[in-house]
């Protein structure tokens, strides 16, 4: 498997959102880096909705694209319900998924597979590539790069076990997070402290405000299915009970 590896002759990505390049409109969209497969001749890349994540594959020599959703629980792919599974099998979706995952979001091109051997027939399951556009502000802005920066490791992953550790040595190290757990804060506070007060140091941005931290904290979660801070938000359980004793 060769992670990201582009086959310029096949793949054609635009790069602006409703910006002229020459005489054509090209269009940006909110997605990972892309993977090449090894159970299909194709590659593949995660892209971020307005609803969650979408797993697209696509497949050399067809216009068509298989699509999956990320389920909720699981984090498992889930073919669309149009996805044509001989073109694009179970296995293929779950290749998608374990290579994809941990990869950061960025403005990122709309991708086309150009090498075509008859014109492109009209696309009934585009509900991925159609979907409304995202808002770029969270995922261009500086603040985003710094987090990526300081949990991404040099695989290009995000380290979810790097983030973690860092925000449970933080509400260990923290005053403020003790005073909050002997009050019987709520896990939800004693996060959003945490949080704004480590964001807030990584970025140098002291006036970030709640939309923006919620939404790169909505992109670190997309990136995980389950929470980004589901090893963080079980050890401020944990010393919720402790101190309750």
């Amino acid at each position: 498997m060769h992670m990201g590896r582009r086959r310029a002759s096949c793949i054609k990505s635009s790069l602006t959102t409703a910006t002229l390049l020459g005489n054509c409109v090209v269009t940006m969209i909110v997605r990972t880096m892309l993977v090449e497969l090894s159970t299909i001749p194709g590659v593949a890349y995660r892209q971020k909705l307005l609803s969650g994540t979408g797993l697209v594959v696509m497949r050399y020599g067809t216009t068509q694209p298989g699509l999956a959703t990320l389920s909720r629980t699981s984090g498992d792919p889930v073919p669309a319900s149009n996805a044509n599974l001989d073109l694009y099998p179970i296995n293929a979706f779950r290749e998608a998924f374990a290579l994809t995952s941990g990869l950061p979001f960025s403005r990122r091109g709309k991708v086309q597979l150009i090498e075509q051997a008859s014109p492109p027939k009209p696309d009934t399951t585009s509900a991925i590539e159609d979907a409304p556009l995202v808002d770029f502000s969270i995922v261009d802005s500086p603040e985003y790069q710094a987090v990526l920066d300081a949990y991404t490791s040099q695989k290009g992953e995000l380290s979810f076990h790097l983030l973690n550790k860092d925000f449970i040595q933080f509400a260990s190290s923290s005053k403020i997070m003790a005073e909050m757990i002997a009050s019987n804060a709520t896990v939800e506070d004693l996060r959003n402290h945490a949080v704004r007060a480590k964001f807030e140091t990584l970025t140098g941005n002291t006036r970030l405000t709640d939309t923006q931290l919620n939404g790169i904290v909505e992109l670190l979660d997309e990136i995980s299915p389950r929470s980004a801070f589901r090893e963080f938000e079980d050890e401020l359980r944990r010393m919720l009970g402790q101190a309750k004793g």
